[in-house]
């Protein structure tokens, strides 16, 4: 048996060791406790570095990217101004008056003693004939030379820049870039070609009749230089000619655009037909006849195509297939417009063409006002005819209300091109109240969209409302009627959002015009009927009835025409 004394130590030894290995757990527990708050620190601190390094992360690459497009805008830009300084240095040297110079002066004198001595003898009719088929092959080749210079290059280099036409077609912006030209700008260059040729034809054939006049005797020197030109101007005439069948054709297919290729030639061959004149004077009728009679056939060529071109947007039969279905803008009327549009860099060219078609009087001696009156005349008339049109397509609409967007839209794209180019001012020489008059149709067409909300608001309306009396205790069916009014305005709200969301407007401006007077008159409405009726206990589950607040409704209609919404 263990003494006492003995069992009392060991009792307090162990209760020691306790205690220790007490304040051991209880430090240990500590160092875990600040352990846990040291990791959970660490998280927080790692996780909000991981945010800001997120954030940081999305700041810096779209700053990358904008970056690298500005490098890349400028390196196009600089490439676009070495190309104007190199195309500015070719205009300077077209300016120029040059000289031709056919023959060393050493040489020419010697051909001319040559020539006399021949006339002398008696042999002037044979050496006639050779001069003149040498030299005619001569400029038919130099003609012919500069049209294959264009073409190469072209093909080599892309399609340079091109006078001819100052407002080419636009590409889409979907379009992507090819390096092969494309046929609207092969069509450009065929332009140019020919413009460049008719120009140096006449430089070519004053040169030829300056070289002529030192070695053919006076008498012969007309008939002489009328043979040589004739295979050269024969071959300018035949292009021509070419040319306008192409756009006959070109209008059988209704592609008006390649017949637009007709006008810068036309206005080109009318301004130089003084020269061409000049140059021609003495020569045969049936030559000084041959520019005058392209002339002629490029005028009615053309003006059979102003007056097509406004046939095909009168019966353009294009109806149900090609109908947008969100109400947008037509693509006949941006096509119609382009096409006016890029006749504002022919004006006097398009107005002679309509003048020679006139048999009055007035018109044997047309004056430009003349002319511009008759092209202002013939866009009043493709603007009426596309008007005509696009009512009839609008009634391809069950929808009113789509309906009434769809001529919104393509009223109020008319206005604005016309606002934004010369086209305004042409129309106003015989329309002067066109402006007006289309601000007037648009208005009338978002009155009648306005009315697609009646069927939302006719359910709150003060007038449609029963009377009630205040304070006292509704009845079965007045409970019903004041359910039936909310239930029809929810239905109404989520049923026109639903499907007016998926229209367009294009114009931002009148988009957000049009939904500010809807959403106006429509919560002004709401919010009377609200405040009358929300606090009328007519349902024990107010949420079913009550389900959009004033600003909530106005939020609905701020997403309309708004797929993204």
């Amino acid at each position: 048996m263990i003494p006492p004394q003995e069992a009392s130590a060991r009792r307090r030894e162990i209760e020691d060791k306790l205690k220790q290995e007490e304040e051991t757990l209880s430090f240990i527990r500590d160092s875990l406790e600040k352990s846990d708050q040291l990791t959970k620190n660490m998280v927080s601190i790692l996780s909000s570095f991981e945010s800001r390094l997120m954030k940081l992360e999305n700041s810096i690459i779209p700053v990358h990217k904008q970056t690298e497009n500005l490098q890349r805008l400028q390196e196009n830009v600089e490439k676009t101004l070495s190309c104007l300084d190199h195309v500015i240095s070719y205009y300077h040297v077209a300016q120029e008056d040059v000289t031709l110079e056919h023959l060393p002066e050493s040489v020419l004198q010697d051909v001319i003693r040559i020539s006399r001595w021949l006339v002398e003898y008696g042999r002037n009719q044979d050496f006639m004939n050779v001069y003149y088929q040498i030299r005619s092959s001569q400029l038919d080749r130099s003609i012919k030379g500069l049209k294959e210079h264009f073409h190469k290059s072209s093909s080599s280099s892309g399609v340079p820049y091109s006078p001819a036409i100052p407002n080419k077609r636009k590409d889409t912006p979907t379009k992507k870039p090819v390096k092969r030209p494309g046929r609207d700008d092969m069509l450009d260059v065929e332009t140019d070609a020919y413009i460049h040729c008719v120009s140096a034809f006449v430089k070519l054939a004053q040169s030829e009749y300056q070289l002529l006049a030192d070695i053919i005797p006076e008498h012969h020197q007309k008939k002489t230089f009328d043979s040589l030109i004739q295979d050269a101007l024969d071959g300018l005439m035949l292009e021509g000619e070419n040319i306008v069948s192409a756009a006959r054709k070109a209008i059988v297919r209704h592609d008006f655009s390649t017949v637009l290729t007709v006008f810068p030639i036309l206005r080109h061959l009318k301004q130089t037909k003084p020269e061409f004149d000049q140059v021609l004077q003495g020569t045969a009728a049936s030559t000084k006849n041959k520019l005058p009679g392209l002339i002629t056939s490029m005028e009615t060529i053309g003006a059979k195509a102003l007056e097509d071109f406004a046939d095909n947007i009168k019966n353009d039969p294009d109806k149900e297939y090609n109908m947008p279905k969100d109400g947008t803008v037509h693509e006949l009327t941006s096509n119609a417009i382009l096409f006016l549009q890029q006749l504002l860099d022919f004006q006097e060219t398009a107005g002679a063409m309509l003048a020679s078609q006139e048999t009055s009087s007035s018109a044997t001696s047309y004056s430009s006002e003349f002319s511009k009156r008759l092209l202002s005349t013939y866009i009043c008339k493709v603007l009426g005819n596309l008007q005509l049109n696009l009512l009839s397509k609008s009634k391809v609409y069950e929808d009113p209300a789509l309906s009434a967007i769809f001529l919104h839209n393509n009223y109020n794209y008319i206005l604005k091109s016309l606002e934004k180019s010369e086209l305004i001012q042409l129309v106003a020489v015989t329309q002067k109240t066109a402006e007006r008059s289309y601000r007037e149709h648009i208005e009338q067409q978002i009155q009648t969209y306005q009315r697609s909300w009646l069927k939302v608001t006719d359910y709150i309306a003060e007038k449609n409302l029963p009377v009630f009396q205040p304070g006292v205790k509704l009845r079965d069916k007045e409970r019903q009627i004041i359910k039936e009014r909310f239930k029809g305005f929810n239905d109404g709200l989520e049923e026109l959002c639903k499907i007016q969301k998926a229209w367009a407007i294009p114009d931002t401006e009148q988009r957000d015009r049009i939904r500010q007077a809807q959403k106006t008159i429509v919560k002004e409405t709401y919010g009377a009927f609200l405040q009358k009726f929300g606090s009328v206990p007519f349902t024990k589950n107010p949420e079913k009835y009550i389900k959009y607040g004033v600003e909530q409704v106005g939020d609905m209609i701020d997403r309309l025409f708004d797929t993204s919404a």
